[in-house]
């Protein structure tokens, strides 16, 4: 298992940037994908971003496609969200989670085995 937790949420205009970052414990975090997902108020959890352990391999949803990048820094066990361009509909709480699996890059929530508390991002009009 692994332990996430995400900061670098906010309040932010319609237009703005935010980057999210997701510190992982242990010692095998650059074995594992890791991913970005985001739950607004009375709808499902989405995939948002993810990248691959070597951070070689990413991939979006296309609602974030060109405003949003992935990234990771295994050696200070951290994964990035950085977003551009926010809009309202970014609204959300923003979660990081850990594919253990091992394998290739996934996007699906059963996927994912261990997830951050969350942190929330509102985007204003």
């Amino acid at each position: 298992q692994v332990q996430l937790v995400e900061s670098g949420g906010g309040l932010v205009q319609a237009g703005g940037s935010l980057r999210l970052s997701c510190a992982a414990s242990g010692r095998t975090f650059s074995s594992y994908a890791m991913g970005w997902f985001r739950q607004a108020p009375g709808k499902e959890r989405e995939f948002v971003a993810a990248i691959s352990w070597s951070g070689g391999s990413t991939y979006y949803a296309d609602s974030v496609k060109g405003r949003f990048t992935i990234s990771r820094d295994n050696a200070k066990n951290t994964v990035y969200l950085q977003m551009n361009s926010l809009k309202p509909e970014d609204t959300a709480v923003y979660y990081c989670a850990a594919d253990l699996t091992l394998g290739g890059l996934r996007v699906g929530i059963t996927d994912f085995g261990s997830w951050g508390q969350g942190t929330q991002v509102t985007v204003s009009s």
